[in-house]
């Protein structure tokens, strides 16, 4: 069964909640109570062996590592690097500036052939159908 990185904002962001639900594939859910050096190494391991890397960004973001993260995967493996951005979380909202930024980040993404969707439902029927291809490729 394929299995998908949820990477992404944290930040008491719920998106992972919503989306998993939606989910018929496993998943691997980085977020954690305490980050140690023995979880980001799993993190690390998990980049590599799931079938996708999602990065959902949302306004809960302070950092900017997601990017960076989402960046790095659709330069090395964009046939299995996924992105989108959500414009409000709870009631925080992007910026216009902000949402230009992004919108230049998915140019950049789609530009290394990686998929860019614009909500969770469209990104659980990639994953679903994916995942269905998937299978049904290795039962031939």
């Amino acid at each position: 069964m394929s299995k998908v990185f949820l990477g992404g904002t944290c930040n008491d962001s719920h998106w992972r909640e919503q989306l998993i639900p939606l989910l018929k594939i496993e998943y691997y859910n980085p977020i954690v109570s305490s980050w140690t050096a023995e979880i980001q190494k799993e993190e690390l391991h998990q980049r590599e062996i799931c079938d996708f890397c999602l990065y959902v960004i949302t306004p809960k973001m302070e950092g900017v590592y997601s990017i960076a993260e989402v960046i790095d995967d659709s330069n090395k493996r964009p046939e299995k690097t996924i992105f989108c951005y959500l414009d409000e979380d709870d009631d925080m909202k992007f910026s216009a500036t902000q949402k230009k930024s992004m919108d230049a980040v998915c140019e950049m993404i789609k530009q290394n052939h990686a998929k860019v969707f614009s909500n969770l439902n469209e990104i659980a029927d990639y994953l679903n159908s994916a995942s269905i291809k998937q299978l049904n490729t290795q039962n031939l």
